[in-house]
């Protein structure tokens, strides 16, 4: 699950949290086109220097000027995500590129990380998107193709993990519980444009809004490892889980997806690895983390695989970077395997401190020059 996430319980609120509007900044001398809105935020402020930009590539200047660590989202007016940047400290600059099409959106600094943010309400004008290269449309096309093998995959997966539940046969459960979330890890990197089933499925306990109920395979993955008991309560959720895998399912082929969400997507599923998965927090009951940082990595390489060509001539040296840092990062989970086919990995809890830190390093590097492949794939 992707870290402090804006789910459908805050949808109640989101009509009046568009009109949510603050001062405007001046035009900043970074800006090098109509395509460029700088962000300003502060622990109780989320200025921008436009509030009208080109619809197309669009490409937010961020500077946090905060205390607090913040977040940065270009939302619909559904609060639907079109994208984000996490983890912006205080005092530092970060990038960030989308294409949107003409239409109203909101920007919402979220100090803290936490909460639906300060927003501004603005719009991106003009009939079209920017013109995009072919190869881009074929590797979106490519990518939705793969999220739905995954899906499709997914669900048998995880019918027999509930049907073990059901059956109430808790050493079952617990030896289906990993496999059957591999296929979900792996499209994480556009679990936003998926609406409010990451809530509904992937939630942990510490992640619940105010009144969210818990479900989903975390809530499951507490009765079996730490309460070591399967209840009327956990088999219904059982059944839930898969009513929603198979609605998550049917909305993969009307997902909003473009080459920059699916960057963008990327590098910030490896930000919550190593920001949150890395300290164990993901799976906290069953220690089952590093089946997950696999599948992540998974997810984000074939997203970066599929936009390789275009980010190639764009950039060469960012795409050698790359492949020098996946290679290096799947080298090290390799470590904690005994077959490169299987996904029997060392339980989390046998993994020390050091080694975290190490993983949670390799995770670092791979994100940093990842952040620039958005800007690489909608390069002139």
């Amino acid at each position: 699950m992707r870290a402090v996430r804006l789910s459908v319980l805050t949808a109640a609120a989101t009509a009046a949290a568009l009109a949510v509007v603050t001062g405007c900044t001046e035009k900043s001398s970074s800006e090098s086109g109509d395509g460029v809105v700088n962000v300003t935020a502060t622990d109780d402020k989320c200025e921008v220097s436009k509030k009208e930009f080109p619809a197309g590539h669009v490409e937010l200047a961020i500077e946090n000027k905060g205390s607090k660590v913040t977040e940065v989202y270009i939302l619909f007016p559904d609060d639907r995500i079109v994208t984000e940047r996490e983890n912006i400290g205080p005092g530092t600059k970060q990038k960030v590129t989308a294409e949107v099409k003409a239409g109203d959106y909101t920007i919402a600094c979220k100090p803290g990380m936490k909460g639906d943010g300060i927003r501004q309400d603005v719009k991106a004008t003009g009939g079209t998107v920017a013109k995009r290269d072919p190869r881009l449309d074929k590797a979106v096309a490519a990518y939705r193709a793969y999220v739905q093998t995954q899906a499709d995959e997914t669900l048998p997966l995880a019918e027999t993990f509930a049907k073990a539940v059901e059956d109430g046969d808790i050493e079952a459960a617990k030896k289906a519980y990993a496999p059957s979330r591999i296929g979900w890890e792996r499209t994480e990197p556009v679990a936003e444009s998926f609406g409010d089933i990451d809530p509904k499925v992937d939630v942990r306990a510490d992640g619940l809004e105010d009144g969210q109920k818990f479900t989903g395979w975390h809530r499951l993955e507490k009765a079996l490892w730490q309460d070591k008991k399967i209840g009327a309560e956990e088999k219904t959720l059982a059944g839930l889980l898969i009513t929603d895998l198979k609605d998550w399912q049917k909305r993969v082929g009307k997902a909003d997806i473009t080459p920059t969400s699916m960057a963008n997507g990327a590098k910030e599923l490896l930000d919550e690895v190593a920001t949150g998965k890395v300290t164990g927090e993901e799976e906290r009951y069953s220690h089952t983390d590093l089946v997950d940082f696999k599948a992540n990595v998974e997810g984000a390489e074939k997203s970066y695989e599929l936009l390789k060509p275009v980010a190639q001539e764009n950039d060469a040296a960012l795409v050698t970077e790359l492949d020098k840092q996946f290679a290096a990062l799947n080298t090290l989970l390799d470590k904690y395997r005994a077959d490169k086919t299987s996904y029997d990995f060392t339980s989390y809890d046998k993994v020390s401190k050091a080694e975290q830190k190490q993983l949670s390093d390799g995770v670092n590097a791979l994100a940093e020059p990842l952040s620039k492949l958005a800007a690489a794939v909608v390069a002139k």
